[in-house]
């Protein structure tokens, strides 16, 4: 299988532990090409699951009272596990807005 040349999940800030799926389609097992926006900066990481896009990714492993920063900002608290390459949303991820 040739590597993509277009990003598949976009950081925004070097500080965030989560990226964003840019793609429709996403599958378990299909190594991304990661690109971090502050400095265009590039990576690969493996999908652990099928994530649909708009929905974020953990960039290390992540557990439960784990602080997620996206944007160099804390958007919330993981309330379940996901492990690198993981997906990250409503399931194991909530805001301390309320």
């Amino acid at each position: 299988m040739t590597a993509t040349t277009q990003p598949q999940l976009l950081v925004h800030d070097k500080a965030d532990n989560v990226g964003v799926v840019v793609v429709e389609g996403l599958t378990a097992g299909t190594e991304m090409l990661c690109v971090c926006t502050e400095d265009n900066s590039d990576f690969r990481l493996t999908a652990k699951a099928d994530i649909p896009i708009g929905h974020k990714v953990a960039l290390k492993d992540l557990g439960a009272g784990d602080t997620i920063i996206k944007y160099g900002e804390d958007i919330g608290k993981m309330v379940g596990p996901a492990e690198t390459g993981g997906h990250v949303h409503t399931h194991n991820l909530k805001t301390k807005r309320w």
